[in-house]
């Protein structure tokens, strides 16, 4: 029976994605960080991890993806793209406490982020503070029911900790959404095919010059493989050296990416494979 880390408590919407998992028999453990996650399925105590990689408004999780670039040698087995909705929530006897009497408001860094005019807007006096998960900021909440202090989370979550909906739909753009890798070691049996597929690479550049990253990207484009995302993050060698993180719109196939990847060797650079998976745009239900 496969096993899946996701950042916890229970009511996180990683534990949202893991459930989303078209895994059969899946069982899910949660875990306090998001290095804590990935180390799990590293180390072999979980099958595999769910974590977060990139999030319609506020880009990357740049925590995520370092830890999956220089701490883990893991491959990517599947995407669920899941849809965001973040509600303001609140133990039962604040539920008729007036908005500028809440002292603070706690989530995750990515949640206050997503969700930042409107707090600045509706909450301008209130104490925001950044908590690991936003199910451990609804959890905070009701184990002090007697304070005056609110959560941004999924309303799951809210559920599960006996807490009351103050407003739905706080984030800052009706269309957020996040994307979460799930990965491990060896790859799922039954996971089910989908419409879209993705490769991802890593590649760090041999030598800095004048032109280095446009040849990298001239042994894609010549070769008519459209690059969805590239982005760039410190190698930890030394200050302006860089890997870069390039999903692929397509599958792996038995010419066109490995070609492309042995050109990149040949010119020097570092290419490290992530792997090449389905992608699933699921319903939060």
């Amino acid at each position: 029976m496969p096993t899946i880390a996701y950042l916890g408590p229970p009511g996180s919407f990683s534990e949202a994605a893991a459930l989303k998992v078209p895994l059969p028999d899946k069982t899910l453990v949660d875990y306090p960080t998001i290095p804590d996650v990935l180390e799990a399925a590293d180390l072999g105590h979980t099958t595999f991890a769910i974590i977060p990689i990139e999030n319609a408004i506020e880009g990357s999780v740049n925590l995520a993806m370092d830890w999956l670039i220089h701490e883990v040698r893991l491959m990517i087995f599947a995407e669920i793209v899941l849809p965001i909705a973040h509600g303001l929530y609140v133990a039962p006897p604040q539920r008729e406490t007036p908005f500028p009497q809440i002292e603070k408001i706690f989530s995750h860094g990515q949640a206050i982020a997503q969700s930042f005019r409107f707090l600045r807007r509706t909450f301008p006096h209130a104490q925001v503070e950044p908590t690991l998960s936003t199910s451990e900021a609804l959890r905070l909440v009701a184990e002090n029911p007697d304070r005056p202090w609110a959560a941004l989370g999924h309303r799951r979550g809210a559920e599960r900790y006996g807490l009351v909906e103050r407003i739905r739909d706080v984030q800052d753009s009706p269309n957020n959404a996040t994307r979460f890798l799930l990965v491990g070691h060896t790859p799922p049996a039954g996971l089910p095919p989908s419409e879209r597929k993705k490769t991802t690479l890593l590649v760090t550049l041999g030598r800095d010059f004048p032109g280095a990253l446009s040849q990298v990207l001239h042994c894609f484009s010549w070769r008519a493989i459209n690059l969805s995302r590239i982005e760039s993050r410190p190698t930890k060698r030394r200050l302006g050296s860089y890997v870069f993180y390039i999903d692929i719109d397509r599958g792996v196939d038995d010419v066109l990416i490995p070609a492309a990847m042995e050109e990149l060797r040949a010119l020097g650079h570092e290419v490290r494979f992530l792997g090449s998976y389905p992608v699933y745009e699921v319903d939060d239900d």
